[in-house]
């Protein structure tokens, strides 16, 4: 026995060796769960260190998607809201139970269950990758998604993936499930530029977000996925189908009942049209790119007030609209005294063209473009009563010619700019020089290439409609320079970031020139080429008209608004019967009336003078309408004889007074040469009469002025006006 025992104590024990490949997977698996340990513990860390530099909830509901734009009239109303679109801010208890559940039910059904990330999501988006070979189904919960909405981006990449899975961890640890789904349903992009269901339900249907219908939430439910596919602005038909896969889903997931379902309609839903696209956009378009000039600001929403007066803007489209010949374009810019644009009309419809005729486009103003003329005459020394000789003239090769086609001999400037003599013009040009004007007009703000070609007198550089209307509120503005600005401050979050100021430092002309300037403008409303313009109060002016009446300008001010109007067709074409002096003028006044109706009257400096020809008491007009009619003559711009006047008995000849007439002007009146026989007394034989020379002489003759017609003036009689130290100067002419 004790030898058995000594062989079984004293035999090896026998062992199976173990596999170093056992050893290895427990190796790799220990540090596998290490690796785990580790990388819990370093998402714990990341999501506590998210969850505290997290903003609180107040600051979430606060902070922006983009720059919104609200751009206010001058009176507050918002006109323009360009951006991105925010509704009310509801509260949790605020928004209907079939929003809260229709969002759910599409987006994140087990939103209450996971806490922040769905695992079961994920691992469903990858099952599809790997069957479709493409990510078409994403595992993105609410959470995730308002997460990238107001941290991150659309980018699809893992490392913003990971990003954002860390920051939906923490946003589920520091705020409730109900506070996720309110910032989700305030913040989120449904398209058309509305950020969040109230301003969704605004653009869409036209009511706030409180009161959604199911149908209504089902289409706005439906849109996160993709907003330019299902918004019901851009397809109908698409946001209808989408909206019953939402419902499908919200009865599917116990949300409604199937009778809830089934009563469902969203076909029946009748959208809220699209606002129109009126004038007032030709405007903010001018007006708000300006912006990156003025301001730094590039993602706070911004509050934009301008200058825009909606009444005026109403009725500048409204006389733009009534006078423009059919199938022309207009343009209209009216400046307040400070440069504040107060209306702007850019074409006839802004949806059809949004071009801006009266900021854009580039136009031969005519004889709008005399203005630098004479500013440059009166600057150098020339009075508006100074006599100057209609005659004609040519110029290196040019000989300009009046629209009357004739010749009045010595005029005053006065009577020469009202009835836009254009030999005047001319020879005045050539006076002073055609640099000398050229500059005059980039002084007064022309920025467009002026030629200094002798026919530039008469306005062959095309220029804007709102360079020459600024040129004219200079003039107004008693020679100080008169900037266009459409933008008087910008608000952001409550703080003012930028206020216009009003530069009046700048003096282009001296006081008395403007004056001067006045005065012969106001001669062109009140008896020349503009009296269309006339409004009942006070108005100085200017009618422009090309060649071939391919553009109608009309050109003023009254009250301190200073008006300019342009009207031709796009493609440069004649217009039949336009004239500065006809629509163009007329819309102005049109305009003009209810552009000042609630301001003060005001007297200019200088007391309207009338024209010498206009004294007469019979308001015979010898001048009528050059720029806009056709007269009676010759090629050599010689009177025609009346064909039914014939001859007198003793041989004399009838003479004709040309004139040209706007509608409305006096008719004017023949008249036999002061100094003809009776016809019903016999007289003697005499020689047939010469041709008429129509000159000084003969206005004198047929007008009964000179010798013995009527007294003469006083030359030391001041004119009329205030500025005393300009003497009348037409001394063979009648006073009346």
């Amino acid at each position: 026995m004790p030898r058995a025992s000594s062989s079984r104590s004293t035999r090896p024990r026998s062992s199976k060796p173990r596999s170093p490949w056992r050893r290895r997977i427990v190796v790799t698996l220990q540090v596998l769960i290490g690796l785990a340990v580790l990388a819990v513990g370093a998402l714990v860390i990341a999501v506590f260190v998210a969850k505290s530099q997290l903003p609180s909830f107040e600051e979430l509901k606060s902070s922006p998607n983009g720059q919104m734009i609200r751009v206010h009239a001058a009176d507050g109303t918002v006109i323009v809201s360009l951006g991105p679109s925010y509704g009310e801010w509801l509260s949790y208890d605020q928004i209907p139970i079939v929003m809260r559940d229709a969002t759910i039910a599409v987006e994140d059904r087990r939103f209450r269950q996971h806490p922040g990330v769905d695992p079961i999501g994920i691992a469903r988006s990858v099952e599809v990758r790997l069957e479709k070979g493409r990510w078409k189904q994403g595992g993105s919960t609410i959470t995730q998604q308002i997460t990238r909405t107001i941290f991150l981006n659309n980018q699809k990449k893992f490392g913003r993936k990971f990003r954002e899975a860390i920051l939906a961890l923490a946003m589920e640890l520091k705020f409730s499930k109900n506070q996720i789904l309110e910032l989700y349903l305030n913040k989120v992009y449904y398209g058309g530029g509305a950020y969040g269901i109230d301003a969704a339900a605004r653009k869409f249907f036209g009511h706030g977000a409180e009161r959604l219908s199911l149908s209504e939430a089902a289409v706005i439910a439906g849109l996160v996925k993709a907003p330019s596919n299902y918004s019901p602005t851009a397809d109908a038909e698409a946001a209808v189908g989408r909206a019953g896969v939402v419902i499908q889903q919200m009865e599917r997931n116990g949300f409604i009942t199937p009778a809830q379902a089934a009563n469902a309609d969203p076909q029946a839903l009748k959208l809220a049209p699209e606002p129109r696209q009126n004038s007032v956009r030709y405007f903010t378009d001018w007006a708000l790119p300006q912006l990156d000039t003025l301001i730094d600001e590039q993602s706070a929403p911004l509050d934009v007030w301008t200058t825009l007066d909606l009444n005026m803007q109403r009725a500048a489209d409204a006389a733009v609209r009534q006078d423009a010949p059919p199938g022309t374009q207009g343009a209209l810019v009216s400046l307040d005294r400070d440069g504040g644009v107060r209306a702007m009309v850019g074409g006839l419809d802004y949806v059809s063209t949004n071009y801006n005729r009266a900021t854009t486009a580039v136009r031969q103003p005519g004889s709008a473009f005399k203005l630098f003329v004479y500013l440059a005459a009166l600057e150098a020394g020339h009075k508006p009563e100074d006599k100057v000789v209609d005659e004609p003239v040519t110029i290196d090769g040019w000989s300009p010619r009046n629209d009357s086609r004739r010749n009045s001999g010595s005029v005053s400037l006065r009577t020469a700019f009202a009835y836009s003599l254009n030999t005047v013009a001319a020879k005045l040009g050539q006076e002073v020089g055609f640099q000398t004007v050229a500059d005059m007009a980039r002084r007064f703000g022309i920025t467009t290439p002026v030629n200094t070609h002798p026919s530039m007198v008469l306005g062959t550089s095309e220029v804007r409609v709102i360079d020459m209307t600024s040129a004219f509120a200079s003039i107004a503005n008693k020679g100080v320079k008169v900037t266009p600005y459409g933008i008087t401050k910008v608000v952001a979050n409550g703080q003012t970031i930028y206020t216009h100021e009003v530069d009046r430092s700048h003096v282009l002309v001296a006081p008395y020139v403007a004056a001067e300037m006045t005065d012969l403008l106001q001669t062109a409303v009140n008896t020349g080429t503009g009296r269309a313009a006339q409004i009942g109060r006070p108005v100085a002016g200017k009618t422009g008209t090309t060649t071939s009446s391919k553009d109608g300008w009309f050109l003023g001010f009254s009250s301190g608004i200073t008006t300019g109007v342009w009207m031709g067709r796009d493609n440069g074409k004649p217009v039949a019967g336009l004239h500065g002096g006809t629509a163009p003028a007329k819309a102005f006044a049109d305009y003009m009336r209810v552009a000042v109706a609630n301001r003060p009257i005001e007297q200019f400096d200088t007391q309207v003078t009338l024209p010498e020809w206009q004294l007469e008491p019979d308001e015979e007009s010898y001048f009528g309408q050059p720029d806009n009619g056709v007269s009676a003559v010759d090629a050599d711009g010689n009177p025609l004889p009346l064909p039914s006047a014939g001859a007198a008995e003793d041989g004399s000849e009838a003479v004709e007074i040309p004139t040209h007439r706007e509608p409305g002007a006096p008719v004017p009146i023949q008249q036999p040469q002061p100094g003809a026989p009776d016809p019903q007394q016999p007289q003697p034989p005499q020689a047939p009469a010469q041709p008429q020379r129509l000159d000084q002489a003969w206005i004198d003759r047929v007008t009964g002025r000179g010798a013995g017609g009527a007294a003469t003036r006083d030359p030391r009689t001041p004119a009329n006006g205030p500025r005393g130290s300009i003497r009348e100067r037409q001394d063979d002419r009648p006073n009346q």
